[in-house]
């Protein structure tokens, strides 16, 4: 057997390096900036209640097309797509002319308890929606769903498709059961009623463990491993506490609106069968009949390509692409790589010159 040496020096050498690490750590954070999120230029041209629709400035002259209104999630804060200059979905998409507006669902409390999805498809949405009709004189916009956004944009134009131009979902889920789903198989063993009448409103933080803990070693001890080994890099840095304060910047979830969703999407996969109801009305996908570009990324763990890709078989659309970027969930809007693959593919799809 061959003899391994330990040598007490290379101890004490490894240890002052990790000394150095972490002491260039604490500076990082002792020093680091907590601005504002959002930093593309943009106005909030409408508001009703909580909600702020925002529209995003362009150089004069620069706006081609349609208005593209960009429908986040209930379940986090849309600024993960305008995390910093540099790492902005948003400011990519307005540097390619594209004529921007965001949804801004706010932060809902105890008087937003029993709002359910009807209040958020049928009256928030389609109250910014008309906002753009009206102002912009058009007919019809273009929806770009994000995640839960997405599944929200797809209801919406499904019960109301004399709206609707044409519709981008990204990391969208449509099939909720989908085997390799482990959010959903926890979700569906969950006592939604029990949950709702326990908490009103189901606090932000309950949600943000449930969605770390699907990756648990990987999103709660190797990304900190991974800030001390890299506190010297400043962009690596920067983009990593911009990250963590967006994480758990978590705001809660209407209590009825997630009831809704929880059994009418996970515990009875609606969407797939036909049986989710906002309101009194029925959504019926297959009314989608627009145009459709539907982007899921590769490695996703919290939506899985599959539970994007089931929208294919669903809809109505005679005119529907599907693109697969390589990355994760959140990692497609914010590595640069996998973000520049997405913004062309929209920008291109959407008839957007470079």
């Amino acid at each position: 057997m061959s003899r391994v040496d330990f040598a007490l020096e290379d101890l004490r050498e490894e240890l002052a390096a990790f000394g150095r690490q972490f002491e260039a750590a604490r500076q990082r954070l002792a020093t680091w900036r907590d601005q504002e999120p959002g930093h593309s230029r943009r106005e909030a041209v409408f508001r009703r209640d909580k909600l702020r629709l925002f529209h995003y400035e362009h150089a004069a002259g620069n706006v081609r097309g349609r208005p593209l209104l960009v429908v986040y999630a209930l379940v986090n804060r849309p600024y993960m797509a305008d995390l910093m200059p540099e790492t902005s979905l948003l400011g990519d998409l307005v540097s390619r002319g594209i004529d921007l507006y965001l949804v801004d669902w706010g932060y809902p409390d105890d008087a937003d308890c029993g709002r359910g999805l009807e209040d958020y498809v049928d009256g928030d949405l389609d109250a910014c929606v008309e906002h753009i009709r009206r102002t912009r004189q058009v007919d019809r916009v273009d929806l770009l769903g994000i995640c839960q956004g997405g599944t929200l944009a797809l209801c919406y134009t499904a019960l109301n498709p004399a709206k609707v131009a044409r519709l981008v979902t990204t990391v969208t889920p449509v099939d909720f059961q989908t085997p390799t789903d482990l959010l959903s198989h926890l979700v569906r063993q969950v006592d939604v009623d029990a949950l709702v009448t326990a908490y009103g409103n189901v606090p932000g933080d309950f949600l943000n463990a449930i969605f770390l803990a699907q990756k648990p070693l990987q999103l709660s001890v190797q990304k900190y491993v991974d800030f001390v080994a890299n506190a010297d890099k400043d962009a690596a840095s920067e983009l990593f506490l911009a990250m963590e304060k967006w994480i758990f910047d978590s705001p809660a979830l209407a209590g009825e609106a997630f009831r809704q969703f929880a059994k009418g999407c996970y515990q009875q996969n609606g969407l797939v069968n036909g049986s989710l109801r906002i309101g009194e009305r029925r959504v019926e996908l297959a009314r989608v009949k627009q145009r459709v570009l539907n982007i899921y990324a590769r490695d996703d763990h919290l939506v899985p390509p599959a539970a994007s890709k089931a929208l294919r078989t669903i809809i109505g659309s005679g005119d529907y692409k599907e693109v697969e970027i390589p990355g994760g969930h959140i990692g497609i809007y914010v590595s640069p790589r996998a973000r520049a693959l997405l913004v062309s593919c929209v920008a291109d799809w959407l008839g957007v010159e470079a």
